[in-house]
C-alpha cells in the first residue's frame, strides 16, 4: 500500500469526485479516502442534475473537463430544458437521474483513472506543520502524506440528524458523522459555524394513485448535458408526477410545529431560504391553500419517489398524517420519512480564489463545507480546488474564473468575497453576465482554457473548434445570403410575421423572434443544401440552434462583453499587500475591518464586498495613485 500522495481528497461525494478525477488525470498521484465506497457519488436528496443556473454549472464542468455531465447523461431518465418560454440566457438543463447507476457510473470512472487511488476509512486529523499541509491521519490510525488535501466533507462534519423528537449523530441516513477535524481547524483559528438543510420522505411507488395524479415528461430532442457527441441518454425515460397539498394537510402541519425542530428551539443553525421546508412553506405562505409537490423517481424501474417540494423534520407520525390527506396518497407507504440533518460549514472567506485557505498552505475546502448546498455547486468547486490543489504542488500559477467567464467563477467569487448568512444556492439572477454566460457555449468560453491546462484532452478540443468552424459558417452564410420576398413572403405569413417588402439578408429573417432557422429550411432550398453539404450530421441541431441565438442575441451579447470589458479595468488594479487598512481613517470602520479580513486581491473583488461603499473605492484608488 502507497502511503505518499502528490494530492488527498476526504470525501466522494459530488466535490470530492471531480477533485480526484482532475487532480488524477492531470498527473499528481491521488487518494480519495471515503468512508464507504458504495456511496461514492451519493445523490443525498433529490434524484436530479441541473436546474436554473444549476445546469449551467453542469454544463461548464463539462467544458472544462469535469465529469458531472457525463455521468448524469449516463444515468437520466428524463431530461428538461427549463425557462425554454424566455431568453436563451435564461436556458437551464435538468435531469432526473438514476441514483444507483449515478453512483455507479461515478465509481467506475474513478476507479479506472490512472494516478488515482481510493481508501475506505475516516480521516480524523489533518498533519500540518509551520501553517502548510502534510498530510491525513485516518480513523484506522494510518498516515498518508501529501503535499495538497482537498476536505469536501460535505454534511458529515459533526453531522446530527433530526426527525421530530428524534436526533441521531450522521452525516446520512445510516451513515456516521465525522468528527474531530472542525475542533482541530477551529483550534488553529479556521472561523466555523452550522448550518442545517433536510430532504424529503421517500414514497413507494405501489401506494400511490396514479390516476389522481398529473404526469410531467421530459423533452425528446438533442439536448444532453455533455458536448461530447458520443455522450447520449442510455436508459429508459420516465415521467415525473405532479400532485398538491391541501388545506387538511396544512392544519395537521400546522397544528404541529411546535413538535418541529424547526419551531420548537431543537435547530438553532442556518436554513436554506431558497429551498424551505413544508412547515417553514405553510408558515411564510400562510394565505396559500396547495402547494405543488413532484412524485420524482429514484432510478429506472425503482418503485422508490422522492417527494419534491415536502421537505420536513416534523415526526414520522405528523409526515403520514399530512401525506393521507392528499387523493393521491390515501394509502402512503413510505421507505423512510424526511428529516433534517446539521453540520459544521467554514466561513468562506477565509479562502484564496483557487479555494486554497488561507490559514494553511496547500489546504483547500470544497463544496458544502463552504456553506453552499446542491450537487453542482459542490462538483464546481470541487474541479477548481482539484486543478489547484494539483498546480500548488507543481508550481504552476493558479487557475481561477472571473465573474464573466462561468457561473463557476461567480459562486466562487461570491463566497470567498461577501461569505454567506445561508446555505448558498446559485441563480442566474447572481451573475451580472447572464447573457455572456448562456448554457449553450460553455464549451466555447472553457473548452480552450481546459485544453490549456491539460484537461481537455485533444479529442475534446479539435471537436469545440469544428464546431466553433461551423457555426462561424452557418452565421457568414445568414449575413451574406438574400432572400425575395416572392419566395418567402407565403412562409412568413403562416408563421404569423410580416411579409417582406424587399430584398433582405437570411440573418435579419432569423432575428425575428417567429423563425427559426430550422423552420426556414423547407423554405429556402439554399439553406437546406448548405446545412447539408456543410453541418455534421451527429451535431446538427446542436450547431443551428447555437448559430441561431448568436444572431438572435448578437447585439446583446456585444453590449454586455463591452461592459464587462470596461469593468475588467478594475480586475487590473491590484490591491494585496499594499495597503495596510487599519490606518486608513477616511476608510469606514467596517471598510476598514472587512478589507483586513478579506484582503481582496483587486479594487473590483472591493468593490463587491458588502458594506464597501464607492466613497470606500475612491479612497483606495487615490492611495494607489488613480
Amino acid at each position: 500500500m502507497k502511503f505518499d500522495y502528490d494530492v488527498i481528497v476526504i470525501g466522494a461525494g459530488h466535490a470530492g469526485c471531480e477533485a480526484a478525477a482532475a487532480a488524477a488525470r492531470l498527473g499528481s498521484s491521488t487518494l480519495l479516502i471515503t468512508m464507504d465506497m458504495n456511496k461514492i457519488a451519493q445523490m443525498s436528496c433529490n434524484p436530479a442534475v441541473g436546474g436554473i443556473a444549476k445546469g449551467q454549472i453542469v454544463r461548464e464542468i463539462d467544458a472544462l473537463g469535469g465529469m458531472m455531465g457525463i455521468v448524469t447523461d449516463r444515468s437520466a431518465i428524463q431530461f428538461r430544458m427549463l425557462n425554454r418560454s424566455k431568453g436563451a440566457a435564461m436556458w437551464s438543463p435538468r435531469a432526473q437521474s438514476d441514483r444507483m447507476k449515478f453512483s455507479a457510473e461515478w465509481r467506475g470512472i474513478l476507479e479506472n483513472t490512472p494516478n488515482l487511488r481510493i481508501w475506505q476509512d475516516s480521516v480524523t486529523g489533518l498533519v500540518i506543520n509551520n501553517g502548510r499541509i502534510e498530510g491525513v491521519r485516518t480513523g484506522m490510525n494510518v498516515l498518508f502524506s501529501a503535499g495538497s488535501v482537498v476536505l469536501t466533507a460535505g454534511t458529515f462534519l459533526n453531522g446530527l440528524m433530526h426527525v421530530g423528537e428524534v436526533r441521531t449523530p450522521g452525516g446520512r441516513v445510516s451513515e456516521p458523522a465525522s468528527t474531530g477535524l472542525t475542533e482541530q481547524l477551529r483550534e488553529i483559528g479556521f472561523a466555523t459555524d452550522r448550518m442545517k438543510t433536510g430532504t424529503p420522505v421517500r414514497i413507494d411507488g405501489r401506494s400511490v394513485d396514479w390516476t389522481l395524479t398529473t404526469e410531467q415528461y421530459g423533452d425528446d430532442d438533442f439536448h444532453k448535458f455533455s458536448f461530447l457527441p458520443g455522450e447520449k441518454r442510455r436508459l429508459r425515460q420516465r415521467p415525473c408526477n405532479i400532485i398538491y397539498t391541501n388545506p387538511d394537510a396544512h392544519r395537521i402541519l400546522r397544528e404541529n410545529l411546535d413538535r418541529s425542530p424547526l419551531y420548537n428551539g431543537q435547530i438553532q443553525s442556518i436554513g436554506p431560504r431558497y429551498c424551505p421546508s413544508i412547515e417553514t412553506k405553510i408558515v411564510t405562505f400562510a394565505d396559500k391553500q396547495e402547494h405543488q409537490l413532484f412524485l420524482e423517481p429514484e432510478g429506472e424501474t425503482t418503485q422508490e419517489y422522492y417527494l419534491n417540494g415536502f421537505s420536513s423534520s416534523l415526526p414520522l407520525d405528523v409526515q403520514i398524517s399530512a401525506l393521507e390527506t392528499i387523493p393521491a396518497l390515501r394509502d402512503v407507504a413510505i421507505y423512510r420519512p424526511g428529516y433534517a440533518i446539521e453540520y459544521d460549514f467554514f466561513d468562506p472567506t477565509q479562502l484564496r480564489h483557487t479555494l486554497e485557505t488561507k490559514l494553511v498552505s496547500g489546504l483547500f475546502f470544497a463544496g458544502q463545507v463552504n456553506g453552499t448546498t446542491g450537487y453542482e455547486e459542490a462538483a464546481g468547486q470541487g474541479l477548481i480546488a482539484g486543478i489547484n490543489a494539483h498546480r500548488s504542488i507543481n508550481n504552476l500559477p493558479p487557475f481561477t474564473l472571473s465573474r464573466d467567464q462561468a457561473y463557476i467563477g461567480v459562486l466562487i467569487d461570491d463566497l470567498v468575497t461577501k461569505g454567506v448568512d445561508e446555505p448558498y444556492r446559485m441563480f442566474t439572477s447572481r451573475a451580472e453576465y447572464r447573457i455572456l454566460l448562456r448554457q449553450d457555449d460553455a464549451d466555447m468560453r472553457l473548452t480552450p482554457l481546459g485544453h490549456e491546462i491539460g484537461l481537455v484532452d485533444e479529442n475534446r478540443f479539435s471537436l469545440m473548434e469544428s464546431k466553433k468552424r461551423q457555426i462561424e459558417k452557418l452565421i457568414g452564410f445568414a449575413a451574406t445570403y438574400s432572400v425575395r420576398p416572392d419566395a418567402i413572403n407565403a412562409a412568413l405569413e403562416a408563421a404569423g410575421t410580416a411579409p417582406l417588402r424587399q430584398v433582405v439578408k437570411l440573418d435579419q429573417l432569423i432575428l425575428r423572434p417567429q423563425l427559426t432557422i430550422s423552420g426556414l429550411e423547407s423554405s429556402i432550398p439554399a439553406l437546406a443544401e448548405f446545412i447539408s453539404r456543410e453541418i455534421e450530421t451527429e451535431r446538427r441541431e446542436e450547431i443551428i440552434e447555437a448559430a441561431e441565438i448568436k444572431i438572435k442575441y448578437q447585439g446583446y451579447i456585444d453590449r454586455e462583453r463591452l461592459i464587462a470589458d470596461k469593468l475588467h479595468r478594475l480586475e487590473g488594479v491590484r490591491l494585496a499587500g499594499k495597503i495596510d487598512y487599519s490606518t486608513v481613517s477616511s476608510l469606514s470602520t467596517e471598510a476598514r475591518q472587512k478589507l483586513t479580513r478579506i484582503q481582496p486581491k483587486t479594487i473590483a473583488q472591493a468593490s463587491r464586498i458588502p458594506g464597501i461603499s464607492p466613497a470606500d473605492i475612491n479612497i483606495l484608488l487615490l492611495l494607489l495613485g488613480r
